[in-house]
């Protein structure tokens, strides 16, 4: 059985990652792409506590649902803004894009 700490361990280098990639990076996409690692390390923390505290309850797995579902939806509409600031700037960058208006 793997201990707690390993699955802690992947879930803080995860999460390091993708604030990395959200502070340091000027792409949207690279942006948008850390804040996924983030939430991902996020489930992870979840549903390593819900198998060590109480594995017969199943509530680890239903905020982890909730999480992805979420993801999703952010990562739907972010590369919705992100595909519609491209074709009126012809640019991702986000120092570049500070309104919308044209």
């Amino acid at each position: 059985m793997v201990p707690l700490w390993m699955y802690l361990l992947v879930a803080a280098a995860l999460f390091c990652i993708g604030s990395y990639a959200v502070l340091a990076r000027r792409n949207a996409i690279a942006i948008l792409m850390g804040v996924e690692l983030m939430l991902n390390a996020v489930n992870i923390n979840l549903v390593a506590f819900w198998r060590y505290a109480t594995p017969d309850v199943m509530t680890g797995q239903a905020f982890t649902a909730f999480v992805l579902v979420v993801a999703a939806a952010e990562a739907a509409v972010g590369l919705a803004i992100i595909i519609t600031v491209y074709r009126q700037r012809r640019s991702v960058v986000v120092e570049e894009v500070d309104s919308m208006r044209g």
